[in-house]
């Protein structure tokens, strides 16, 4: 958890057309670059309730321990980032938190209840069903008529808490942050056409606002209509104020396999 991580397998297939630069995944990140710190970064600190479907999630597996976070879709589902649930053997889901670990309430999840995607950086995680109110609430996803929508030049919102900066132990209040969603052709001029595929997306990080360690798996909610369009994937290696893109599962690209193992589409 102290160092970087890079996406080795992408960076193998693509290391012909990519940059001199690299992308990290946000858990990853080490906290010892000065002005870096674990959460969204120059966000603001969300009121309570802003962004009910957000879920801190807090892995268990062989290598420890990691934070990340996910969006309530469903009464009886999560989605998050694949690079978060790969090797976890369990999940604590924190529900309706504003600070980190005061949730409303929580739900333990074996990797039983984890579906991960094979060839893509999202995943599911099947929870105990939850009632919905202001504090907990789902996010829909974007309908099959948006599938084909790149929501270039949109606004959208990503939250999350991510873990707390330079070792401290105490937990950090939600942040937020509005961000510009860029067109993949302006994200691969940073990373390389190889790695930005039709199945990411990505937004552009101005004054170092964006995403950042421990935001992993969280949301990138629209403005308007409120759809969630992004999970969080990758950073630039170099931090997340670095200026370069941060990097987002495309939810439009996923949608069969969304509902093909949920059940909900639009």
């Amino acid at each position: 958890m102290k160092v970087f991580i890079t996406i080795l397998a992408l960076a193998v297939a693509a290391a012909s057309a990519a940059p001199s630069t690299g992308m990290v995944h946000p858990k990853d990140l080490t906290t010892t670059k000065k002005g870096i710190e674990g959460r969204i970064t120059n966000g603001y600190p969300a009121y309570e309730g802003k962004a009910p479907y957000t879920v801190g999630l807090g892995f268990s597996g062989n290598g420890g321990g990691w934070w990340c976070g996910g969006s309530i879709i469903g009464n009886t589902w999560v989605l998050t980032a694949e690079h978060c649930s790969g090797s976890a053997e369990s999940v604590t889901v924190y529900f309706g938190a504003t600070w980190r670990t005061n949730a409303q309430y929580t739900h333990w999840v074996s990797r039983n209840d984890m579906i991960n995607h094979n060839s893509a950086d999202i995943a599911l995680i099947r929870i105990p069903h939850v009632d919905f109110w202001s504090m907990v609430n789902k996010v829909e996803l974007p309908s099959y008529n948006d599938r084909y929508n790149d929501y270039n030049g949109a606004w959208a919102v990503a939250c999350g808490w991510g873990g707390t900066y330079d070792g401290s132990p105490l937990p950090d209040w939600l942040q937020c942050a509005d961000l510009q969603i860029i067109s993949n052709s302006e994200c691969a001029n940073y990373y390389g056409t190889g790695l930005i595929q039709d199945k990411i997306i990505c937004i552009r990080v101005v004054d170092g606002k964006g995403t950042c360690q421990g935001d992993s798996g969280g949301p990138l909610v629209t403005h308007d209509g409120n759809k969630l369009v992004g999970v969080t994937n990758f950073v630039p290696a170099a931090g997340c104020q670095s200026g370069g893109p941060a990097g987002f599962a495309r939810v439009t690209y996923h949608l069969d396999w969304i509902r093909d193992n949920t059940g909900i589409s639009y």
